[in-house]
């Protein structure tokens, strides 16, 4: 359904360090990296969509996070959810919801929610049974 999607970011190695940290734990490859144009690129292993991309807004304006606006990254089981989480939080994010079961969501949801340096909203979620 996606083909990709870019997160807006203000430092790009501070950027680049952190995503470089969720994407190795969830088995993300590094697709490009460009710090001159400060911008970068991870995808599944198994297929070349979707991009995550990061960089600076094309406007050249700050970047900022949307209120409301999240992006969920698929893992492959729980464990990498909880493996992803600790990761970002190592790596500088915010906690913003820390692994477990959603129910409310479907009977096997189980994510987890942290923001990024420059305040975007992630979440790495699986749906399979446990």
């Amino acid at each position: 359904m996606l083909s990709h999607v870019h997160l807006g970011i203000s430092d790009f190695p501070r950027a680049f360090a952190f995503y470089t940290a969720v994407m190795k734990a969830l088995g993300f490859p590094l697709r490009f990296c460009e710090p001159d144009k400060a911008w970068a690129g991870w995808m599944p292993s198994a297929a070349p969509r979707p991009l995550f991309l990061i960089g600076r807004p094309y406007d050249g304006g700050a970047a900022s996070a949307g209120n409301g606006q999240m992006v969920a990254l698929l893992a492959p089981n729980r464990a990498t959810v909880d493996e992803t989480h600790a990761a970002a939080l190592h790596a500088g994010g915010l906690c913003e919801g820390r692994p477990g079961p959603r129910p409310h969501y479907h009977a096997d949801y189980y994510g987890a929610y942290f923001r990024d340096p420059d305040g975007n909203k992630i979440c790495v979620c699986c749906h399979d049974p446990e």
